[in-house]
């Protein structure tokens, strides 16, 4: 099966694909300030009656890539291939945080606890337990968003292309991110956050869903350049009869 290009190219954008969301479901446990990373003035933003900085999870450099190849499976590989894919994913990420459980509650060897004493780390197993142990209400509304906005992405994208055909690809890419990021922004912060043990008042989740929302949008337009690249090497890769082949497929 992998003589074959298509089989070839599906089987690295599965791989990248999952790998780049366990990569974002792990590293968004941390929380960084934008503007202090960039050097910039604390930007104040005030929104229903809330302020604050920008403050990102980690996840938030990982996921643009999800988004990216999201489109580009749609393109090549169709409703399907996404839809098969998004579900695939989401039990794998549950799969992944079901073992990082099973080995946070494994007893740590003595000596291991405080091994990174030196380096500022007093005991190695609260703070294992801290970076991969993250609620289930968190891991709950990071699934179901992700999910949530993977199927609804894969509509729209559909729905501009039937629209557009070959031409705009930056609208139908860009549109479908556009469309689903707003409800995944929205829905993971309800379900960890409003409806999770933290309780979070309605004008501070929508307050911080409208800054999330606003990044991924910006994040979208900024990766547009990428789009164009990443399908002009799988147009290569593929050629022109088998590439039009794919795409006439995943569209019919």
């Amino acid at each position: 099966m992998l003589n074959d290009r298509a089989s070839r190219l599906q089987v690295m954008l599965a791989g990248f694909f999952i790998c780049n969301a366990l990569i974002a479901e792990f590293i968004g446990v941390k929380v960084f300030s934008l503007e202090d990373t960039l050097g910039l003035a604390p930007f104040n933003w005030r929104l229903f009656g809330q302020s604050g900085s920008l403050s990102f999870t980690a996840g938030v450099l990982v996921w643009p890539v999800v988004f990216i190849m999201t489109d580009i499976i749609n393109e090549y590989f169709g409703r399907r291939g996404v839809r098969t894919l998004s579900w695939l994913t989401v039990g794998l990420i549950l799969y992944a945080f079901l073992f990082a459980y099973i080995a946070i509650g494994l007893v740590p060897a003595g000596w291991w606890v405080t091994v990174g004493d030196a380096s500022g780390v007093p005991d190695l197993q609260a703070a294992f337990a801290y970076v991969y142990g993250q609620g289930l209400w968190t891991i709950a509304g990071s699934v179901t968003a992700f999910l949530i906005g993977q199927l609804i992405d894969i509509t729209v994208f559909r729905q501009i292309r039937l629209l557009t055909g070959e031409r705009m690809i930056w609208l139908r890419a860009t549109g479908s991110t556009a469309i689903s990021q707003l409800v995944d922004s929205f829905v993971v912060l309800y379900i960890a956050f409003v409806i999770g043990p933290q309780h979070w008042p309605i004008p501070q989740f929508l307050a911080i869903g409208t800054v999330n929302y606003c990044y991924k949008l910006a994040a979208a337009i900024a990766l547009i350049p990428l789009i164009y690249i990443v399908r002009d090497a799988i147009e290569r890769y593929l050629g022109p009869d088998l590439s039009d082949r794919l795409k006439s497929q995943a569209l019919g």
